[in-house]
């Protein structure tokens, strides 16, 4: 028997301003709105990128909730594969984005850079090197 498929997994993000965190993913990371409600000032939203996807909330009571800063020895609330991640860091670069940590080859041989979004979360985008 075939074993079913798993095509991706999506984080979920509780943020202070559904609104400001799009903007960011759109204009810093390129990621496109893919839902969002209400149309008018949201307090969810869906961000995609190619296969990555990223669930954003907002209710008004939670607290974002950034890996890091709860247990210090966890770095990254996501991991982002990508083939080239070279060319992801320089892309991210001309579009203005300040990297937490820049392109690199890490201590678990993942080569890669980290960007903090307005929420504090931590996104790893790369590769085994």
């Amino acid at each position: 028997m075939e074993r079913a498929k798993i095509e991706g997994i999506s984080p979920f993000f509780v943020v202070q301003s559904v609104p400001v965190t799009i903007a960011f993913y759109r204009e810093k990371l390129g990621f496109e709105t893919t839902y969002q409600e209400p149309n008018h000032d949201p307090f969810f939203a869906i961000v995609r990128r190619d296969g990555a996807a990223i669930f954003l909330k907002h209710d008004g009571k939670a607290s974002p909730a950034p890996n890091p800063t709860l247990h210090p020895s966890v770095k990254w609330d996501a991991y982002v594969y990508v083939p080239d991640p070279d060319a992801l860091a320089a892309e991210f670069s001309s579009n203005g984005i300040e990297f937490h940590k820049p392109l690199t080859i890490t201590s678990e041989n993942l080569r890669g850079f980290e960007v903090r979004d307005p929420d504090g979360y931590v996104l790893f985008f790369g590769r085994p090197n």
